[in-house]
């Protein structure tokens, strides 16, 4: 199996030079962030993740968790202990609230941690994730004796936390759940209903597990408008903080799925002995705009798990392509097998690879520094600038970054060729693990969706309109640099076609032709993304480029930012303006054909 290398060195420089973390560690609340202190942080985080997480990967691929006759989840051999270290070690800690334990570093330097968690083992990382997503919800609309109760402990990793969305008849449809609460004389409710596909719903690496709820409360509302959120830990907690006796939680059963086998993905079953106790966070019916709090946090999680799989990925075939010798390259002696890394195609795939991880890595770190700033920023108009920039970028970073993993992934299976078809050199685990990132928190659908229905209409579409002109003057820059004149030509060419499908999906909505809109949302989607990313790639390399020839430079280094750049914008980046016709067309075709499962037979 192949040895992860945490890519410090890249992520170092998005954190100087996409994140701007000098400018951030000046902001009210981040000053101990300074770039000296983070990169001895990161450099610590990569050891810990390469040496004590990344062995594990394989091993919950090929052992799963198991339901126990019991009734309780099994980890894999080493997750319980390496979880044990993780808590030791407070790595889940680093970006979280300082006045309940956490170390209060921007968002953006506790995300380069993620990742190295994340590349290590997907599975692993999804239970202190989603418990750092439980600590945001609780931080921002948890009353003062819930936070008491239950924060410290959830930083410390002590206690986990889940989201508990998805029920069997309802799939991405929240507004049709019908899991009850019943209020009761002492102020609890009672929770009765099944939820599924909860990931990291039970487990034996903490001491308690609170799970997040939406449920409905008696006479609610109909749809989405009538759902409340609820705590519902595992143990009860008592007045002490300390976890008693179970809840009246059952898990059911286990999903056996195609990836992430060491990731415990629950049927729970609530209240089949009276009822669950479940503690209501903010009013009734107000559930669903508090639980974006942490849905919002998991789908930029969920677009970083793309990235980090992809990473990890890569960094196989890389291996590989080293390794292998097949073929005879041109210009190779006859009779000489050579190394597959050789060879031109072979060559344009660990491009394309390297090219697209390192435009997800700009545009996801990209996003979350929006959020930091969001909190910090010295003014009012710019917190809210951050704060309407990264709900935009939000389901863009989540899709976009998700499916290009699975691409990423898939590639890497084809420089092993038959070898990567096989389980045994785990390039196949990569890309089975990276099939989930599309469908969670939200299909990537339903990410269009949200892109196209409420964000691009934010401020009348002049919130996009700026960004997009900000990109052009971008642009115009590097058309002016030598090395960069192709790249910011092509740069120029996608924005003005993302500015032209902008438009038309805006003519759509403005017309009520809802089904237009919403039939070109994918691509257009799809296409933001991609410009998002040659943005961010010609922005890398101008910072490349200011930096060759400076005192200390890794010029070889530094070219590379300026190679990988180049080949993005130059030959990925093109692909923006194919999908122009598919994001304008409207939806007319789509309803001429006959999907009628009769008309299948030809």
């Amino acid at each position: 199996m192949s040895v992860y290398r945490p890519p410090l060195r890249d992520i170092g420089f998005v954190l100087e030079h996409i994140v701007d973390l000098e400018a951030l560690s000046k902001l009210n609340g981040y000053q101990h962030a300074d770039p000296a202190t983070v990169g001895e942080l990161l450099e610590e985080a990569g050891r810990f993740f390469s040496q004590v997480v990344a062995p594990l990967n394989p091993v919950g691929d090929l052992e799963g968790s198991v339901l126990t006759e019991d009734g309780t989840v099994k980890t894999p051999t080493g997750f319980a202990e390496a979880y044990r270290k993780l808590v030791e070690a407070g790595w889940q800690a680093i970006s979280l609230p300082a006045g309940w334990g956490g170390g209060g570093m921007p968002q953006a330097v506790g995300f380069a941690v993620d990742e190295m968690m994340i590349s290590s083992s997907l599975s692993f990382s999804l239970c202190p994730t989603l418990t750092t997503g439980t600590v945001h919800l609780l931080n921002t609309h948890g009353s003062p004796e819930q936070k008491g109760l239950y924060l410290e402990k959830l930083i410390t990793g002590e206690w986990s936390g889940t989201m508990n969305l998805t029920e069997p008849h309802a799939g991405s449809d929240v507004g049709a759940l019908t899991t009850k609460a019943i209020p009761q004389p002492d102020g609890t409710y009672r929770i009765t209903g099944t939820k599924i596909f909860i990931t990291w719903g039970d487990h034996d690496m903490a001491d308690n597990i609170i799970h997040t709820v939406l449920a409905r409360t008696p006479d609610a509302a109909a749809g989405t408008k009538g759902i409340s959120l609820f705590i519902v830990p595992k143990r009860l907690v008592g007045p002490d903080g300390k976890p008693g006796e179970l809840n009246d939680i059952r898990t059911v059963s286990l999903e056996h799925k195609l990836g992430i086998h060491g990731s415990p993905t629950c049927m729970l079953s609530y209240g089949e002995q009276g009822g669950a106790v479940g503690y209501l966070v903010g009013p009734e019916q107000g559930g669903m705009a508090r639980m974006f709090t942490m849905m919002n946090a998991a789908r930029i999680a969920v677009g970083q798990g793309g990235l980090a799989v992809a990473e990890r990925a890569y960094q196989k075939a890389l291996e590989f392509s080293w390794e292998r010798r097949q073929g005879r390259a041109v210009g190779a002696p006859r009779g000489q097998q050579s190394l597959i890394v050789e060879h031109p195609d072979v060559r344009r795939m660990l491009a394309t690879m390297k090219a697209r991880i390192e435009a997800m890595r700009a545009l996801l770190f990209y996003c979350v520094s929006t959020v930091d700033r969001s909190h910090y920023a010295d003014t009012d108009e710019e917190r809210i600038r951050s704060e309407e920039l990264a709900s935009i970028l939000t389901p863009v970073a989540k899709a976009w970054c998700s499916d290009l993993g699975v691409e990423v992934a898939s590639l890497g299976i084809q420089i092993h060729g038959g070898m990567g078809f096989v389980e045994e050199t785990g390039a196949a685990q990569f890309f089975r693990d990276s099939r989930i990132s599309p469908i969670y928190e939200g299909t990537n659908g339903i990410q269009a969706i949200d892109l196209v229905m409420r964000k691009l209409p934010t401020r009348m579409g002049a919130a996009v309109k700026e960004l997009l002109e900000q990109i052009g003057v971008t642009a115009a820059e590097a058309s002016s640099i030598a090395e960069l004149k192709a790249s910011g030509e092509e740069l120029a060419r996608a924005v003005r076609i993302l500015g032209r499908s902008s438009l038309t999906l805006g003519s759509h909505l403005g017309k009520g032709d809802y089904q237009g809109a919403l039939a070109g949302a994918y691509p257009y989607l799809t296409m933001f993304g991609t410009v998002m990313g040659g943005w961010l790639m010609v922005r890398s390399a101008q910072a490349a480029l200011r930096r060759i020839g400076t005192v200390g430079a890794d010029d070889d280094w530094l070219r590379q930012k300026v190679a990988t750049a180049r080949y993005y914008c130059e030959q990925l980046l093109p692909e923006a303006a194919s999908l122009e016709n598919a994001a304008s067309a409207g939806s007319e075709l789509l309803y001429e054909l006959d999907f009628r499962p009769e008309m299948a037979a030809h």
